[in-house]
């Protein structure tokens, strides 16, 4: 029963070899693995999978689902509130080169997977490349964002943060805003020339709403917001959920409710 791909608004992510990836929202899943370790009747409520499109079909071929997943499909305590994002390839301490995939939901967990060894299921503890408890403790709704070595997410009612990567691991001590994000958090966008002049924007979802821009090396300094301008000149009506800037031709986008 259940389970859906909805990832608040956010879009699947590809890699070079066509495979999809997304995180599934709360639904059945199966206690039971076959002799590979996947569930035997298919049912993936909860997960982080990775579809193949190999020979124009479409198939599972790998997954990680955490411990308790049953727990919190029940509670609607699940990943499907978020997106999957995929990382360019790191070094890790050992030299050796991995490919990682991030994404959080509901359960305030970060969970980085080995997209060529997700870790699938353990009933007794997740078999997952990273994994930072209560980084986003209040949820995420929406997809985060990547820049020069470094993680952007938000969670509902709380700061956006950003997370650092060294030796292919994100940091647990996140830098983030002063300013703190109502429902459903944000969805952010980076501007940059190459590695440089990196800007983090996010549309605050209050009335007016709100669109901001940090530097994305810092995020303690704002550089702007849309309530500074005098008049009201740059405020664009009430917000709404889900909505992501989109940056192009040197001007930011955001969607209006009318």
């Amino acid at each position: 029963s259940e389970g859906a791909i909805w990832q608040s608004g956010g879009g699947l992510a590809a890699d070079a070899q066509g495979n999809i990836y997304a995180l599934m929202a709360n639904g059945t899943f199966d206690g039971t693995l076959d002799g590979n370790g996947f569930p035997v009747n298919h049912d993936y409520g909860n997960a982080f999978v990775k579809v193949s499109t190999s020979g124009g079909s479409l198939q599972v071929v790998d997954y990680f689902d955490m411990f308790n997943t049953m727990n919190e499909s029940s509670g609607d305590i699940d990943l499907g509130s978020g997106g999957a994002m995929l990382l360019p390839n790191l070094t890790n301490s050992s030299g050796n080169v991995v490919s990682l995939a991030v994404g959080a939901g509901k359960d305030g967990n970060i969970y980085v997977v080995n997209r060529n060894n997700m870790g699938k299921f353990n009933a007794s503890s997740n078999n997952v490349y990273q994994e930072i408890i209560g980084a986003v403790p209040n949820g995420v709704w929406g997809v985060p964002a990547y820049f020069n070595g470094t993680v952007f997410f938000c969670d509902v009612n709380n700061t956006l943060k950003s997370f650092a990567i060294s030796n292919a691991q994100l940091s647990a001590s996140p830098v983030q805003t002063s300013a703190s994000f109502t429902y459903p958090g944000v969805l952010p966008s980076v501007s940059a020339n190459g590695t440089a002049n990196g800007i983090v924007w996010a549309i605050e979802n209050s009335s007016p709403a709100v669109l901001h821009a940090f530097l994305a090396s810092n995020l303690t300094q704002e550089l702007y917001n849309s309530n500074q301008a005098a008049g009201g000149r740059d405020q664009f009506g009430t917000g709404n959920k889900f909505v992501t800037p989109m940056i192009a031709d040197g001007k930011v986008f955001a969607a209006t409710t009318n």
